[in-house]
């Protein structure tokens, strides 16, 4: 099959539409960022994105997003990547020199293994607000602990992330809310809530960095 083509216009156009839409909710939505979520796309959409004055860039697996970064090494402007997916500690090594930000945090451990190999770097823990079997993130009652934990570690810890449960977006809107009111409570600034589908939930609620990538770059090719 053949890979999407994504041009900087294209992908302007439809950032634009992501942009309305957190303004019809959010009392300041400059201060919202928006990661382009390349997942399953080629480093065509990381070029895309950038092209389209979006930096930051999100990975949800591991080997793509070294790929992905060996292949726009050199390009201007310098993408800032963010790592989505569960955190390998094994895979740690060969991230760390290239992740601007970690999200998805949900251990001690995982940060400790992030700090020997990036002293100081940035990280967010994520929190478990649909409780379902498989998903990633801290159990809301230890996340206090945690964010003590890994700022011990080292590391600097900026803000909280959720992945809203499924179904209607509605459903997420008690989530968001106890997430948003957990960083105001730790004095964290960045709350990564909210994707295509949820944004609007998740920005009214007091998220400051959405992730996109159905949004920006259509429906994701079969894999294989």
């Amino acid at each position: 099959m053949t890979p999407p083509q994504f041009g900087a216009d294209l992908i302007s156009g439809r950032l634009a539409a992501i942009r309305q839409r957190i303004s019809a909710c959010s009392p300041d939505p400059a201060a919202v960022t928006v990661v382009a979520v390349t997942k399953g796309f080629g480093d065509g959409a990381v070029r895309a994105a950038l092209a389209a004055d979006i930096l930051d860039i999100g990975e949800n697996y591991a080997d793509e997003l070294l790929v992905k970064s060996a292949a726009t090494e050199g390009t201007e402007p310098i993408p800032r990547w963010h790592f989505l997916g569960a955190i390998q500690r094994n895979k740690v090594p060969r991230l760390a020199p290239v992740v601007a930000c970690w999200q998805g945090v949900s251990r001690v451990e995982e940060g400790r293994a992030i700090a020997r190999r990036r002293p100081g770097a940035t990280v967010l823990v994520q929190v478990d607000i649909a409780g379902l079997p498989g998903r990633g993130g801290c159990d809301p009652q230890d996340v206090p602990d945690l964010v003590s934990g890994l700022c011990d570690a080292g590391l600097d810890v900026v803000g909280l992330m959720a992945v809203g449960r499924p179904g209607p977006p509605e459903g997420s809107r008690p989530g968001f809310h106890l997430v948003a009111s957990m960083a105001d409570r730790l004095d964290l600034p960045v709350r990564s809530m909210g994707m295509t589908d949820d944004l609007e939930v998740a920005v009214a609620e007091g998220s400051t960095m959405v992730r996109v990538g159905r949004g920006l770059f259509g429906e994701r090719p079969p894999k294989g």
